[in-house]
C-alpha cells in the first residue's frame, strides 16, 4: 500500500491512506465506522477548483459555456477512472467480497470515487498547492486534449459553435433509414451550404446525427 503515494509523488500517513482506499463495501463487511466517501466529497471539490482555475488561465479567450464544457470533459467518471487506472489505483483498494468477485477493482465508478478520495487525502495532509501540483501532473494529457474531449460530449452542439464562428449559416440533418421496424439502421448527412460535410450511421436517429456531426466537426477544424 505504501507504493501508491510514491506513484503520485507524495507521502501520506498510514491512517489517511487506509481511509482513502476503504470502499463502503469493505467498511460494511468489517463493521468499520468510516469509509472513503467523505474524502471523496472533499477531493471532488478540490479537483473542480483546480481544474477550473487551470482552464481559466489556459484559455483566456474562452467563454463561460466553453469553459464549462472543457471542465466537464476532464472532471467526469470516465476521465477519473482513466487516471486511476494509469496509476494502478485498483490494486490497492479495500473492497468487500461482493465487489471483489464482481470486478470492483476495475469498475469505473469505484475507481473514480477512490481517486477523488485520494486527492482529498492529499489536500488534507499537504494543502492546496501540493494537491494542485499532483492533479495537474496526473491530468496533464486529459487537460491538453480537453477541447476535443469537450467537443465529444455533444458533437452537434460543438459543430453548431464552429459553424457559427465561421459564419457558414445553418446546418441541416438529412436522415434515411433501412431495415425492419424492430432492427432499423439510420444514416444521417450533415448539410451546410448545400454541401455534405459528414455522414454517420447508428441504431437511432440521435446516434446517427452525432456520428455525422463528429465527421463534419473534424473536417471543419482542418479548414
Amino acid at each position: 500500500m505504501r507504493e501508491l503515494p510514491a506513484r503520485v509523488g507524495v507521502d501520506l500517513s498510514e491512517e489517511i491512506l487506509v481511509l482513502c482506499l476503504t470502499h463502503r463495501s469493505f467498511a460494511y463487511e468489517n463493521n468499520l465506522s468510516e469509509n472513503n466517501e467523505r474524502l471523496e466529497f472533499l477531493g471532488d471539490a478540490v479537483l473542480g477548483v483546480i481544474v477550473t482555475d487551470e482552464l481559466y488561465r489556459k484559455h483566456p479567450q474562452a467563454a463561460e459555456g466553453e469553459l464549462a464544457k472543457l471542465r466537464s470533459a476532464i472532471v467526469n467518471s470516465r476521465a477519473l477512472a482513466e487516471v486511476a487506472r494509469a496509476i494502478g489505483l485498483g490494486e490497492f483498494l479495500l473492497l468487500g467480497n461482493g465487489e471483489e468477485i464482481t470486478g470492483g477493482r476495475d469498475k469505473s465508478s469505484i475507481l473514480a470515487d477512490a481517486l477523488e478520495a485520494l486527492l482529498g487525502a492529499i489536500y488534507l495532509e499537504h494543502g492546496l498547492a501540493k494537491t494542485s501540483e499532483v492533479i495537474l501532473k496526473l491530468f496533464a494529457p486529459i487537460i491538453e486534449n480537453s477541447f476535443d474531449l469537450g467537443a465529444a460530449l455533444d458533437w452537434k452542439t460543438s459543430l453548431s459553435e464552429v459553424v457559427f464562428s465561421k459564419k457558414m449559416g445553418s446546418i441541416d440533418y438529412q436522415i434515411s433509414e433501412s431495415g425492419p421496424d424492430h432492427d432499423k439502421d439510420f444514416t444521417a448527412q450533415v448539410i451546410i451550404k448545400k454541401e455534405i460535410f459528414g455522414t454517420g450511421s447508428g441504431k437511432s436517429k440521435k446516434t446517427a446525427e452525432q456520428n455525422a456531426a463528429k465527421v463534419a466537426f473534424d473536417k471543419l477544424k482542418e479548414l
